[in-house]
């Protein structure tokens, strides 16, 4: 190839106007300043304003008066809308708790979220009229309803009259927690269209009914974003190896619904604008059926830009519609501005328009097109989002590419085919079936590819979130966007980089300085649940509780270098803590298994007696054992204990005891067990806390606080539904001295004693 020839071929697309994109990013940064600091940040844009006057072309002053009156419009619309949520009187009300008569219309599905003692059923609600204390108040307020299993079966959209009461909420987006006192009473059926989506989408689970598990389940999530029942370890297995955003509504998603809908209107004769007209319907059928969420509107409109940006002067016209929808989504709702999941659809679709056509045509100079642009799109959106990924994950992924290059092609085929089967269902319900089988084998072909990235030898490495760290990453991926396209349009260079990456993710390389010379325990970062290693040396540890069901604990174990259990301790039966027995075990020599002595739930006690065999035991009360370097006793449940139906004041209690150094582990202990620790034991003191149940706020502050650890870790999961770590749990220990962890912050915590001295190191 010419020298001339490569260069034109590797020319970024010519975009002549980038007063839009520009317009986008000033509203942009009007919704932060309006939601963070709403007069810091005028002021700051004024000056900025004052001073871009002066330096640049007078042609351009305009534009610049326009972006600060953009700007500013967004940010006055974010602050006043911000202060009509927190400062009206469902807000005002709900500090005092005060129980309200509301009219209400639901926003959003029910959804089952399992709590520690029931399920409850959480949806977002609109009040429109709100009572209390004889006053009535004409309301527009969102609300989070929380409320019991009677009302799972309420239809999106319907409205109805309830007693209530409210409740504090956290964040912005809602004004106040809304608890009914009751069932749901007579509502007003919701409109016909809202009824219409929920057929479709009721069509799409059971078109996929006879289709293997957990394959059924994926189906509804990559049509409409619909994961309930999708299994907790099949979701991790995604996040492991970079799919997490095929199981909710995405642009990906609307440009395959979209794309088809067009492609069959073709086939059927529609031309011209009507072209249009039949897009314009899907993108609101399509909004419909995954719901009115602001995830759902930014996925829409992202991949409305995608669509752009496959028409003719692709790149011209999508970057200009990519500011178009940044400031139209700010319009609508200006939290996007603070949320990760708009600035990582922003940055996505970006990369695609500007790096994706460039890659695509390099590669397919010694490749077929449509692989070229199988590779050149994932990848793009990937570079992009790397930056911002590590900077809120500690990590930076290397099998993402690859698993989506791999889970592509099936992607499309299970989307469409899972569409289909549930309008095809609504007709005609064994035709459905058929077409919804065909969408399970692909999405059985995308768990297997989840699967097997998520067990390679290094699906993602370790990254700083300090801005030093991100800004080389930054450096590095801008370095990598303007070179790769060079790289790949030789056939040798390009085959390098993909067996480069190839290897680089397959063979394993070694984690530098893992685990810390001197480690003595490791709290695992195995999600919502625990997981602990005492270090008894020679390769030995005593696991205390094993985590959920997945491979956290057992990664973590190969992490430490652990291939022998000598002693394996389940503080009590609850499945955070027992389920990820099989993972923790497997490959590995296993000595006794203590348990609590309260055998419930009954079905994890058989899990448990399965997986053992029935070689399990209940250590005596004051029970002292010796393993390797670790000396530790049976402290708890101390005798008296209320334990009939409470597996967590059940939780065995260990005092451990490594090189000097005392550990104290609670399970789950509540309160009660607490105080009976504190009064059997006055005047302990440790020098490390595992803090009770997860950090909850029903805790015996004044025991805990008592034992004066010198550091206190809380073994929590993020984004549970509980409120876990309470913050009147964690923030006194912090007075007192305590240096405070948690895993879903700061990931695996380990403690080191080295030189006679306690230090801390995380592996997030």
């Amino acid at each position: 190839m010419h020298v001339g020839d490569l260069r034109r071929l590797l020319e970024v697309p010519e975009v002549a106007d980038l007063r839009m994109p520009a317009a986008g990013l000033a509203a942009w940064l009007g919704g932060i300043g309006g939601l963070v600091a709403p007069v810091p940040a005028l002021i700051g844009a004024v000056a900025v304003t004052a001073v871009s006057l002066r330096l640049v072309r007078p042609t351009l002053r305009r534009a610049v008066v326009a972006w600060l009156l953009i700007a500013v419009a967004i940010g006055a619309s974010a602050a006043l809308r911000d202060l009509a949520v927190r400062s009206g009187p469902a807000a005002a009300l709900s500090e005092t708790r005060t129980a309200v008569t509301a009219r209400v219309t639901v926003i959003s599905d029910p959804k089952p979220v399992q709590g520690q003692f029931a399920t409850a059923i959480i949806m977002r609600a609109s009040i429109a009229e709100l009572t209390a204390h004889g006053t009535t108040y004409d309301v527009h307020t969102p609300v989070l309803l929380i409320a019991d299993p009677s009302w799972k079966d309420v239809e999106l959209g319907s409205t109805m009259t309830v007693r209530a009461r409210l409740g504090p909420a956290d964040g912005h987006e809602v004004a106040a927690v809304l608890t009914p006192f009751g069932p749901p009473g007579e509502a007003e059926s919701p409109s016909v269209l809202w009824r219409g989506s929920a057929a479709v989408r009721a069509s799409i689970r059971d078109s996929v009914e006879g289709g293997p598990a957990p394959a059924r389940d994926l189906v509804p999530a990559l049509v409409d974003g619909d994961d309930q029942g999708l299994p907790e370890q099949v979701a991790e297995e995604f996040r492991a190896s970079g799919l997490t955003h095929l199981l909710a509504v995405s642009g990906t998603n609307l440009t395959l619904v979209v794309g088809f809908l067009v492609v069959v209107g073709r086939w059927c004769g529609v031309r011209g604008r009507w072209q249009y007209a039949l897009g314009a319907a899907g993108i609101v059928g399509f909004v419909l059926l995954a719901r009115t969420e602001p995830s759902v509107v930014r996925a829409a409109a992202m991949g409305t830009v995608a669509l752009i940006g496959m028409g003719s002067n692709g790149t011209g016209r999508g970057v200009r519609a990519i500011g178009v929808a940044v400031v139209g989504l700010l319009l609508l709702d200006p939290w996007l501005a603070t949320t990760v999941g708009f600035a990582l659809s922003v940055l996505a679709t970006t990369g695609i328009l500007l790096l994706a056509p460039v890659w695509t045509r390099a590669l397919s100079t010694w490749m077929p097109e449509w692989m070229a642009q199988a590779i050149a799109v994932p990848t793009a959106a990937q570079l992009a989002c790397t930056p911002l990924v590590a900077a809120i994950s500690n990590q930076v992924s290397l099998v993402a590419v690859l698993a989506n290059l791999a889970a592509g092609p099936l992607v499309a085929p299970a989307t469409v085919a899972g569409l289909l089967g549930g309008v095809v269902g609504l007709l005609w319900p064994a035709g459905g079936a058929v077409t919804g089988w065909l969408a399970c084998q692909c999405a059985r072909g995308i768990i297997a590819v989840a699967d097997r990235s998520a067990r390679l030898a290094l699906p993602a490495i370790d990254w700083g979130s300090d801005w030093v760290s991100v800004g080389v990453l930054t450096v590095l991926c801008a370095g990598l966007a303007v070179t790769l396209g060079r790289l790949l349009a030789r056939r040798l260079s390009g085959l390098a980089c993909c067996v480069l990456m190839v290897a680089v993710v397959v063979v394993p390389m070694p984690s530098p300085g893992w685990p810390p010379v001197g480690w003595i325990l490791a709290v695992c970062d195995v999600g919502q649940g625990d997981g602990l290693a005492l270090n008894a040396g020679g390769g030995q540890a005593v696991v205390v509780d094993v985590g959920p069901e997945s491979d956290d604990m057992d990664h973590c174990l190969d992490r430490l270098g652990v291939s022998v259990l000598p002693v394996v301790v389940l503080s009590h039966f609850h499945a955070d803590h027992v389920d990820g027995f099989a993972s923790a075990v497997s490959g590995r020599r296993v000595g006794s298994v203590l348990t609590s002595a309260l055998p419930e739930p009954p079905e994890r006690v058989a899990a448990v007696s399965a997986e053992t065999q029935g070689r399990f035991r209940t250590p005596a009360y004051g029970e002292v054992l010796q393993v390797g370097e670790v000396r530790m006793q049976v402290i708890g449940p101390v005798p008296g204990t209320l334990l009939a139906g409470d597996p967590n004041n059940a939780s065995l209690v260990l005092l451990a005891e490594i090189r000097g150094v005392r550990i104290l582990l609670t399970g789950d202990v509540e309160p009660d067990g607490q105080a009976r620790l504190a009064a059997a034991y006055p005047g302990l003191r440790v020098d490390v806390l595992k803090i009770p149940h997860h950090g909850s706020r029903y805790q015996e502050m004044d025991f805990l606080v008592g034992l004066d650890p010198a550091i206190a870790i809380a073994s929590v999961g993020a984004d549970n539904g509980y409120g876990h770590p309470a913050a009147s749990t964690m923030e006194p220990l912090r007075d007192s001295g305590a240096r405070v962890l948690r895993t879903d912050r700061d990931g695996d915590v380990v403690v080191v004693l080295r030189d006679h001295r306690l230090r801390v190191a995380t592996r997030g």
